[in-house]
């Protein structure tokens, strides 16, 4: 069985990366033997990793108290559904050039010494492995090229903090120039949503 794990991080209700993230989670999941789980990050959204998380995560497990093992079972649940999946899609659109915060959060949540990653001979080695995840992106202007690239800390760093975990499997469906106007908005949609049947026909 194929299981696939969609992740959306838009504060908006009318959204233009959850739009194509959702379709694109749709035809996966309508292939024979498919699951589809839905992770919303906005609603409700994670609460903010604190000082008992930051503790519990760095702490070995035999000596874990059953306080910090309670701190860490919103880490522990979220895990369970990233190491199950096969797929991942992530939705997030551009904000301050960067991602969402709940998205953020999430991975503050994931990124987790032992589990998802472990320094061996002085280097981190990504402990996530076997998964394709497809990065559907949005943003009002260019950030692919030219004078704004340098700005772009969204996908450019999704892919590295995924990279960080081992997952190298890394597609971007991006959407940009949806802040020129609602011609421009639509073109991104529509040009996204035939990447959409191209992957998945």
């Amino acid at each position: 069985m194929s299981q696939i794990l969609l992740i959306t991080s838009s504060p908006r209700v009318e959204s233009y990366s959850t739009r194509v993230a959702g379709k694109l989670a749709q035809k996966l999941a309508s292939r024979p033997g498919s699951n589809l789980t839905v992770r919303d990050l906005t609603r409700p959204p994670l609460p903010h990793i604190d000082d008992s998380f930051a503790v519990a995560r760095n702490t070995p497990l035999e000596l874990l108290t059953s306080a910090q093992k309670s701190a860490l079972s919103l880490s522990d649940d979220l895990l369970a559904e990233l190491f199950a999946a096969d797929t991942l899609i992530i939705a997030a659109g551009m904000i301050n050039f960067g991602i969402p915060s709940s998205l953020k959060t999430y991975i503050d949540y994931v990124v987790r010494p032992g589990v998802t990653f472990r320094y061996a001979n002085n280097a981190p080695e990504g402990l996530v492995r076997g998964k394709k995840v497809y990065l559907v992106v949005a943003r009002g202007g260019i950030y692919s090229r030219g004078a704004m690239e340098a700005f772009n800390f969204q996908d450019t760093y999704l892919k590295a903090i995924l990279g960080f975990m081992g997952i190298t499997d890394v597609e971007v469906i991006a959407m940009e120039g949806i802040g020129f106007g609602p011609d421009a908005a639509e073109t991104a949609v529509t040009t996204a949503l035939a990447r959409v049947d191209a992957i998945a026909p």
